[in-house]
């Protein structure tokens, strides 16, 4: 086999163009394949840095919803009772946070930024994975007495505070046409955060917030801790159906879970791979239809050839091995310049759209085995072919 491989080399030197042109369908094919798939992997890898690792287990649930309404619907409020009552009903809960939002103004000096400031409970921000660039996070006492307190984002604090060192100094805050003076204690680290903003957010503690804000217990949103976030998925639709149920009517509330959105996000990406791929291959197939073709013509042109071996005692066993070994020799090499080729049109691609490279091995791997299967098959019929030949017709021409 070793000795036919060879031949099969210097055949292929012999008739530099043909050799071409019979490889040129399966370079096409596989670099088409790889290039594919890795800008897939990449694009779920760019999806699950832009939302970032925290969060990942936060399931949220706010008002607000379409909700078919009908005689016996009720509006739920997020107080206390229903908080133990949904942290009891639903498994795999961790635990419960609530949050509520306004619309504000926040200034100093002669700089004004408009944000939405959130009221949270002390812990959240750590909870959720957002760091401080500098400064201290809330407390338990800065909940309990409703202390003016503020933790901004960096962009936040780069604008009101250009020349740095925000922690310390007093802002204000008009929300509803209602001043309130707070202290900046923090300023957040800027990263991915998923559904927090680590650099536009502004963040109050919840207790000053239903106290002089909107003096209401009741909470805006809900954000609920899984115990992991393979259980995020299961939770969004154990949280659906419970609210349903409480409220007598779809559509309640909104829940959504990052976890389940880049599962989805994913599961899209995957999907178009996979299709995309199907029609790439699909040119392997006519590479395969071209092999075929040539090989056919190569058996004809080398009717002597094949005469010659037989009549030296070749078995058709052996002629057929020949062919089979050059037919998959043709694939092998167009295999092996495909791989090289896609890796390098991914990373340029990916390089150019600023992309993280992610070419997946299994894929390059796939492709080229399928490449070679490619030629084994439609080089089986014309090395049949040759190894039927009467060999006094061959030698004959």
């Amino acid at each position: 086999m070793t000795e036919d491989f060879i031949d099969a080399l210097r055949n292929f030197v012999r008739s530099k163009t043909r050799t071409f042109l019979s490889l040129l369908g399966v370079i096409i094919g596989v670099a088409s394949v790889i290039v594919i798939t890795s800008m897939g992997s990449s694009s779920t890898k760019q999806i699950e840095d832009t939302f970032g690792s925290s969060g990942l287990d936060i399931v949220s649930v706010s008002a607000g919803g379409f909700m078919r309404r009908n005689r016996d619907a009720v509006s739920l409020k997020f107080n206390e009772s229903f908080r133990q009552e949904l942290f009891d009903s639903i498994e795999n809960i961790k635990k419960i946070w609530y949050k509520n939002q306004a619309s504000v103004t926040v200034s100093y000096g002669e700089t004004s930024v408009s944000s939405t400031a959130y009221g949270i409970e002390p812990g959240y921000l750590e909870m959720y994975g957002l760091e401080l660039d500098y400064g201290e996070y809330f407390t338990v006492t800065d909940e309990a007495a409703g202390s003016q307190k503020m933790i901004i984002g960096s962009e936040v604090a780069s604008s009101l505070f250009p020349d740095g060192n925000a922690v310390g100094k007093n802002v204000l805050v008009v929300t509803s046409k209602v001043p309130f003076s707070f202290k900046v204690t923090g300023v957040l680290k800027e990263q991915s955060s998923g559904m927090e903003s680590s650099t536009t957010g502004i963040y109050i503690p919840r207790g000053f917030y239903s106290k002089k804000i909107s003096p209401n217990p009741d909470a805006d949103q809900i954000m609920i801790q899984a115990t992991d976030t393979k259980h995020c998925t299961a939770m969004v639709t154990d949280v659906t159906e419970y609210t349903n149920e409480k409220a007598g009517s779809e559509g309640a509330v909104r829940v959504q879970s990052m976890q389940t959105m880049i599962e989805q996000m994913s599961k899209i990406t995957s999907t178009l791979s996979i299709m995309l791929s199907g029609i790439a291959a699909i040119s392997l197939l006519v590479g395969g239809i071209g092999i075929m073709n040539i090989m056919i013509v190569t058996v004809t042109e080398r009717r002597q050839e094949i005469g010659i071996r037989k009549a030296l005692g070749a078995s058709p066993a052996e002629i057929c091995r020949q062919f089979l070994v050059e037919s998959a020799a043709i694939t092998l090499l167009g295999g092996i310049i495909g791989v090289l080729l896609g890796v390098a049109v991914s990373f340029a691609v990916e390089y150019v759209k600023g992309q993280p490279f992610a070419v997946q091995g299994g894929a390059c791997f796939i492709s080229f085995i399928f490449s070679v299967l490619v030629g084994i098959v439609f080089g089986l019929s014309p090395a049949i072919r040759a190894s039927r030949l009467d060999p006094v017709e061959a030698l004959a021409g």
